[in-house]
């Protein structure tokens, strides 16, 4: 059983069909009456992150990651709450101020505020982050129509090649690209200058975080829908680009891990101007990648108008059994 059937079978019921649950099956919680937008993420490390040897960077890390679940839905943050779990290593003074200091440089970047949490004792290192923002709509999952526009902001795969050189798995000699790589992984570029212009022409979005193709049929969910997407067109950035060519290793490995904290969401194509004109104008990379149809019976990927495999790409999923 991995965590969305947990969800589904266990959880699910106890909302009472509160409908500001969202059916548990979107990012966050949505009180439309009071416009309330929270979301509550966990980091253990280990899973989320490595280790704790660089508190100031993985607390970048996580607190981008859970603001983004906000940013995605064409919210912004105005507070954020910490559940914290360590021991004596892990919440030395050394570490605390590094964590300090991070803190008030995302609450400086980002405009929120540290509004309260809690802190335990643990062998291991974890955080919980709930956030919270004000709004009156929000952009949901679940809401796109037939023959849909797919977009992505900014580029993937730079994060997935940051956790593999940290790994090990990956080598680069030139301690600058490995410095690029690895400091996309713990502070991914969250596209704060979109904000509640969202709302204005996206049907549905999402934040990847499991990978594009997971995170893409989380946000087709019960539509009944299928993508159809040009892998070509999928944006990476100029320094991922060369390291492929030099490898000779494969695109679709690298954009479909997650961690990229971009925005996915789609549109209509009547859309089209307005999202070009509006990013363009804000400085924001997006890149229309594809469609979604009723007139097929299966995702697609296709590169040079060939059909691709995909199945073992389709993303990171917490799996209890």
């Amino acid at each position: 059983m991995n965590e969305f059937a947990l969800i589904q079978k266990y959880f699910k019921k106890l909302t009472y069909n509160n409908p500001s649950a969202l059916d548990l099956n979107d990012d966050v919680f949505f009180d439309k009456k009071n416009g309330v937008v929270v979301s509550s993420d966990t980091y253990v490390e280990g899973i989320h992150f490595l280790n704790f040897n660089n508190p100031d960077l993985v607390i970048k890390k996580i607190v981008r990651s859970s603001i983004s679940d906000l940013y995605c839905k064409g919210v912004k943050p105005k507070f954020i709450f910490i559940g914290a779990s360590g021991n004596s290593l892990s919440f030395s003074k050394k570490n605390m101020k590094l964590v300090y200091r991070s803190l008030r440089q995302e609450q400086k970047k980002y405009k929120f505020r540290l509004s309260g949490g809690d802190t335990t004792k643990s062998k291991k290192t974890v955080f919980t982050i709930t956030s919270l923002g004000y709004s009156k709509k929000i952009v949901k999952r679940n809401k796109c129509k037939n023959n849909d526009d797919i977009y992505i902001t900014g580029n993937l795969g730079d994060s997935y090649l940051g956790l593999s050189i940290l790994r090990k798995k990956s080598f680069l000699k030139n301690s600058k690209q490995r410095k690029y790589f690895i400091q996309k992984y713990y502070m991914p570029d969250i596209p704060l200058k979109i904000g509640s212009k969202l709302i204005k022409f996206a049907s549905s979005s999402i934040d990847i975080s499991d990978g594009l193709f997971a995170d893409l049929s989380k946000l087709i969910n019960t539509s009944k829908l299928f993508f159809k997407l040009d892998l070509k067109k999928i944006p990476i950035s100029s320094k991922l680009n060369a390291y492929l060519i030099k490898t000779n290793k494969k695109k679709i490995n690298f954009i479909s891990k997650g961690d990229d904290y971009q925005i996915l969401f789609t549109s209509s194509k009547s859309n089209r101007v307005y999202i070009k004109s509006l990013f363009k104008r804000m400085n924001q990379k997006v890149t229309l990648i594809g469609n979604l149809t009723n007139e097929i019976r299966s995702n697609q990927i296709i590169y040079n108008k060939k059909l691709l495999k995909h199945r073992y790409n389709e993303g990171y999923a917490h799996n209890f059994s």
